[in-house]
């Protein structure tokens, strides 16, 4: 569900995710920096707990469903990429997690069956996502209608179908995987910036009506994710711009980061699961920043 990324005046595109790219893997890219060390997981026991993850074919998706089935949890992985589910649940299972992804492929464009994907779900994970880079002038109206249907509208239904379930269970977790592009804006991607402002209002509004109900909703605010479609975006840039692609990420992806590597999609799925855990039932309607320093300006 990916619109093309065109290159254009040095775009940088933070939390990028698709629902159609392969999952991540092999060594650093160059001009990467690789994660110090093994991540470390949160405990978490979510036996007998239904997740629901969209984007679940690849990247953050992908790696969030890993961990909530890990931890017990039922995961229907939701993607519109049939061969990256079956290849999820295959690795679901060769983890020792063997029938607890059910794979469902959907287009999220398709409203009414997001919102029915969702019932019954306990827990809700927000993830999939598009991305075009032009200029607004040149940014055509149907891709930014996609881009709002997908990561806006879509959010919306999956949270509309899932709560009357969480409600009744006094219990969920909603977890909207937003972007610092969440908190700050860039040049060239108004849909993207638009979508995910508007996915960060959602999501505290949903935390103020779902908190006498045991249900919490928060934000997960990545800066530059180590995934496939952030490869390409190197490649390109280097190719247009005649640079090498370690200086496109120097000075173009992470020259506001203080730290100078990329972040791990496991990573950002343990910020998920630690959302899920007892000890974050306190925190909700607020956006949890994994941006190395971003925002910190």
């Amino acid at each position: 569900m990916t619109a093309p990324i065109t290159p254009g005046p040095a775009p940088r595109t933070p939390g990028s995710r698709t629902a159609d790219s392969p999952a991540a893997s092999g060594p650093a890219t160059a001009g990467f920096a690789a994660a110090p060390g093994g991540i470390a997981s949160v405990a978490l026991d979510l036996e007998g707990r239904v997740a629901l993850v969209t984007g679940a074919a690849s990247g953050i998706g992908r790696a969030c469903a890993l961990r909530l089935a890990a931890a017990g949890a039922r995961v229907r992985a939701v993607d519109r990429d049939g061969e990256g589910l079956a290849s999820l649940a295959g690795e679901a299972e060769g983890a020792g997690a063997a029938g607890a992804v059910d794979a469902r492929v959907l287009d999220l464009t398709d409203l009414d069956a997001a919102e029915t994907a969702a019932e019954g779900a306990d827990i809700l994970v927000n993830n999939a996502g598009l991305q075009l880079v032009r200029p607004i002038e040149d940014f055509p109206p149907d891709v930014f209608h996609t881009v709002l249907t997908v990561m806006l509208e879509a959010p919306f239904r999956l949270i509309r179908g899932a709560l009357p379930h969480m409600y009744a269970e006094g219990w969920g977790r909603i977890v909207n995987i937003s972007s610092v592009h969440g908190l700050r804006a860039s040049a060239y991607k108004s849909a993207y910036v638009a979508a995910k402002h508007g996915l960060e209002g959602l999501s505290k509004t949903a935390a103020l009506e779902g908190a006498s109900h045991g249900v919490t909703s928060n934000c997960v605010n990545p800066g530059y994710v180590r995934t496939p479609l952030v490869e390409k975006q190197i490649a390109d840039q280097a190719q247009t711009h005649q640079i090498p692609e370690e200086r496109v990420v120097a000075d173009v992806l992470l020259q506001d980061s203080a730290l100078k590597r990329l972040l791990e999609p496991d990573e950002v799925a343990e910020a998920v699961a630690y959302l899920c855990t007892p000890q974050a039932s306190f925190i909700t309607g607020t956006s949890l920043t994994l941006d190395g320093g971003w925002t910190a300006h």
